[in-house]
């Protein structure tokens, strides 16, 4: 089979650093992920570049009848737009030094056949030839994908005059929606979990349903940590004549943005499973879809069904991207942290950018400022942390919260408030006095002392960086990258980090930067020993039954690693016996930990 583009997209990075990528990169072929959980951004955004392109602007206000869904079509119909019209005129550019085509080419992976076909059109000597080869590339690029991602935990229930409203205007529903109205042609990525009424709300849109000739519309991803997920998640949508296109495999911690820790599954073991149950996993998912499609008398063709299986999640070497292609088969890698020291690229402030570069791997660290209470990837000392600590010393702690997206807790209150909100530390402040509460006010006060606002600090990045005004916003800064981005500090243009994803150069500037595998496994070991230690005066049996499971994974997981490094033959001999000595040494680091009760 010959193979056309490009062997990695750009995932989603926090709400607002990758929320126009596909404006900047689509154009080339590249994919990218777009996250639409925060309308108020998308329309600040839409009305940004109506302004730059000299378009007409009218304002879809907060308070008309379903004004997130409405953002959220205009904004991503606008960047349809935007792409289309790019690479339209990048088509038709001329063949020569600098020009959009040409860079379209040279991003490509050299083992690119159209790649191979640009290089044979530059050495043609005929004129007549030469212009035909130049149609035949012209006639065969590919755009990229403009993706969307909906995280399925933030569906808050929204309120009217005081009465909750129907299930189809909470967030995560209105946001797929917007989607779903919206005139793009490309894939929808749940990540955090199965939200099965989510899920169900799906069918009623005809685009994620399959046409006549076996393609689709929109087509339905799954971000996953296991196959056992993928299987669950993938049957339940399958039952409902809903195909799942895509299971994008993420490493539980060495990720950016919100952790989701498998039990000590490991990426390599789990990618092997993936690998060796792939037939299993479509006949099971296309013996559930089949019947369900005939039962809503809806034809299509079936031998068209196939599930593409991607990873992301710690890749920062040309070697460990091309292991994964071929080890396992997977049709793209995902590279994200790395990609926030491309301005050219993501919508990062010049301060935030020169503290990513300028971080050290202690630095980067999994912390508990999530209001979603998930563990969350951060860098310390970012604007967020620095301005929640201020208000703290001044006796004002919380956030104003003017966004809600993520009001989940109901302690104290019918109606859900965010816990790291003003109003949550008031509520706290009612039950300091009483005796009874005496531990859960210390252990909430404690809790709540380490939350960030997410809603503003993940979007303020963008807001500066693109100098829109919004006195009603704080612009301190929340970023989530991934532990990877320790090993990169040269601030990169598109073309270079490309470049490095495919070997034609090398931006990892730590020398003793360990491999994929061995850092996740680092990070799962240090994982299991802070929850045993947070559990010494709680230790159940419940709990030494979880961490014994938790730790027998590992373990199975280094056997798995012990016979896989020889197969990795990417990297040189001198690379792999490094990879060896790592792992040796990090199981002798989990079999030598003693629990101190």
């Amino acid at each position: 089979m010959k193979f056309y583009g490009h062997t990695f997209h750009i995932p989603v990075l926090g709400v607002g650093y990758s929320v126009d990528a596909p404006a900047k990169v689509a154009k080339y072929g590249i994919s990218s992920v777009i996250s639409i959980v925060d309308d108020i951004l998308l329309e600040q955004l839409r009305k940004d570049y109506h302004q730059k392109l000299d378009k007409p602007y009218e304002p879809i206000l907060a308070r008309e009848k379903d004004s997130r869904a409405k953002r959220i079509t205009a904004y991503l119909n606008l960047i349809n737009e935007i792409v289309k019209d790019q690479f339209e005129k990048l088509r038709v550019s001329a063949f020569e030094k600098g020009s959009e085509i040409t860079k379209y080419f040279e991003l490509l992976p050299d083992v690119s056949f159209l790649k191979q076909k640009y290089y044979e059109m530059l050495s043609e000597k005929e004129e007549l030839i030469k212009l035909k080869m130049q149609k035949f590339l012209r006639d065969n690029l590919h755009c990229g994908s403009i993706d969307v991602n909906i995280m399925t935990k933030v569906d808050k229930t929204n309120y009217s005059e005081g009465l909750p409203l129907p299930s189809e205007f909470n967030d995560a529903h209105a946001a797929l929606r917007g989607y779903a109205n919206s005139n793009l042609e490309s894939s929808l990525i749940f990540s955090a979990g199965m939200n099965p009424k989510l899920y169900g709300y799906l069918e009623t849109f005809k685009d994620f349903l399959p046409q006549i000739n076996g393609s689709f519309k929109k087509k339905i991803v799954i971000k996953v940590s296991d196959f056992r997920s993928a299987l669950i998640q993938g049957k339940f949508l399958a039952k409902k004549g809903l195909w799942v296109s895509e299971f994008r495999i993420e490493s539980g911690l060495n990720c950016g943005g919100h952790a989701f820790a498998t039990d000590g599954y490991l990426l390599g073991p789990i990618l092997e499973e993936f690998k060796n149950r792939k037939e299993e996993l479509l006949d099971t998912l296309k013996n559930l879809f089949l019947p369900s499609l005939q039962n809503k008398e809806i034809k299509t063709d079936e031998k068209k069904l196939d599930i593409n299986i991607t990873v992301q999640g710690g890749v920062g070497l040309s070697t460990e991207h091309e292991f994964l292609i071929r080890n396992y088969g997977v049709k793209s890698v995902g590279w994200g942290s790395p990609f926030l020291l491309v301005p050219e690229v993501m919508n990062v402030d010049k301060k935030t950018l020169t503290q990513l570069s300028e971080a050290k791997e202690d630095d980067y660290y999994l912390s508990n400022s999530s209001p979603l209470g998930v563990p969350f990837n951060s860098i310390r000392n970012s604007g967020k942390d620095l301005e929640r600590i201020e208000r703290m010393e001044n006796g004002k702690p919380g956030s104003p919260c003017p966004k809600k997206f993520l009001e989940f807790n109901k302690d104290f209150t019918d109606k859900p408030i965010c816990t790291a909100s003003i109003s949550y530390f008031k509520k706290l402040d009612s039950i300091k006095d009483n005796p009874e509460l005496k531990m859960k006010y210390e252990n909430d006060l404690r809790n709540a002392s380490d939350k960030n606002c997410l809603c503003e600090g993940l979007s303020a990045s963008a807001l500066i960086a693109k100098k829109i005004v919004d006195p009603k916003q704080s612009l301190a800064v929340a970023i989530c990258p991934g532990p990877n981005l320790a090993y990169f500090s040269k601030v990169a243009t598109l073309k270079e980090m490309v470049d490095h994803i495919y070997g034609r150069i090398n931006l990892i500037t730590h020398p003793n930067r360990p491999n994929m595998f061995i850092k996740e496994l680092s990070l799962y070991i240090d994982y299991l020993h802070k929850k045993i230690d947070e559990s010494i005066n709680n230790f159940t049996n419940q709990k030494d039954e979880l961490y014994s499971t938790f730790r027998k994974n590992l373990i199975d997981g280094i056997e798995y690693y012990k016979s896989l490094i020889p197969n990795i033959t990417e990297e040189a001999e001198n690379v792999r016996n490094k990879i060896q000595k790592d792992l040796e040494l990090l199981e002798e680091k989990l079999l030598s930990y003693q629990i101190a009760i």
